[in-house]
């Protein structure tokens, strides 16, 4: 298993900025892919965003040209640029690492993102 540690969530007014970060308790360049993921009340946790242990990345069409997502390798961090942000964006965020061998499917405790009108 890999811990996952998330921060970096807050309230913010439509239109500003969040940068979430997310902690590996392993070398990030050993996963096979670690995504960001939402919940907002009511709903279904769906993808946000994630990226391969290659740099293939894959975005929600909801978030696509205003969220990206990074890896800083020194860091063993996974970032999430978030700009333009709207009410609708308004979740409880969480890291998720994947990887086939050793199999470990790990999700972080989540950090609260609220976007104000």
């Amino acid at each position: 298993q890999v811990r996952l540690v998330e921060s970096g969530g807050g309230l913010v007014q439509a239109g500003g900025s969040l940068r979430l970060s997310c902690l590996a308790s392993v070398s990030i360049f050993s996963i096979n892919a670690i995504g960001w993921y939402r919940q907002a009340p009511g709903k279904q946790r769906e993808l946000v965003a994630s990226v391969t242990k290659g740099g293939s990345t894959i975005y929600a069409d909801s978030v696509k040209g205003r969220f990206t997502i990074s890896k800083d390798y020194a860091k063993n961090m996974v970032y999430l640029q978030m700009n333009t942000l709207k009410p609708e964006d308004t979740a409880v965020y969480y890291c998720n690492a994947r990887n086939g061998l050793p199999k470990y499917d790990s999700w972080g405790q989540g950090t609260q993102v609220t976007v104000s009108s």
